[in-house]
């Protein structure tokens, strides 16, 4: 949000504000520009919608400063949630299957929620069972760490489920 300062404000009268939050009382916007020079100052307009608009004595190059500092410290502290995708056809072999759950296992340790697919080709499509079986089989398998999002849906020739990683838990 733009504040407007110093010359920008045109307001005939605004309740000033000092730098350290004292009442300083309502005064001409002249009268308060002048007192912000004087203590070299910007005269900031904090609150437009008031009757009288108020504005506050402050080092507003500072201020700008320490609201960017403010929002790139939150910006560093959110986490990211991805979606990682895991893929198997209906004919996995064993061993496929173990190094696809360790994977998922994985992408959910690290806190991110994961995309079951089951890709069908040709005749597979009469076996969709077959699909939604490994599904279950791969979410039964991954329940100490994951929750079902999703249960396993067709969609065309994918069936897809989804899994996040169960918060309750405290990650050590």
């Amino acid at each position: 949000m733009d504040h407007q300062i110093n010359e920008e404000i045109r307001d005939k009268e605004v309740r000033l504000i000092s730098a350290d939050g004292e009442q300083l009382g309502l005064m001409s916007a002249k009268a308060a520009l002048e007192l912000a020079i004087e203590k070299d100052l910007d005269l900031v307009k904090i609150s437009p919608n008031a009757n009288p608009p108020v504005c506050k004595l402050m080092d507003y190059g500072k201020y700008r400063f320490e609201q960017a500092k403010r929002e790139k410290e939150a910006r560093k502290n959110q986490r990211v949630i991805e979606v990682k995708e895991v893929r198997m056809s209906p004919s996995i072999d064993v061993n496929d299957f173990n190094v696809k759950l360790r994977n998922a296992q994985k992408f959910l340790a690290d806190g991110d929620r994961v995309k079951v697919t089951v890709r069908f080709r040709g005749r597979e499509m009469a076996h969709t069972n077959i699909g939604e079986r490994l599904l279950m089989k791969f979410a039964e398998q991954c329940q100490d760490i994951a929750t079902v999002d999703k249960n396993p849906k067709l969609d065309g020739r994918h069936m897809a489920m989804f899994l996040s990683p169960k918060t309750s838990k405290t990650q050590a």
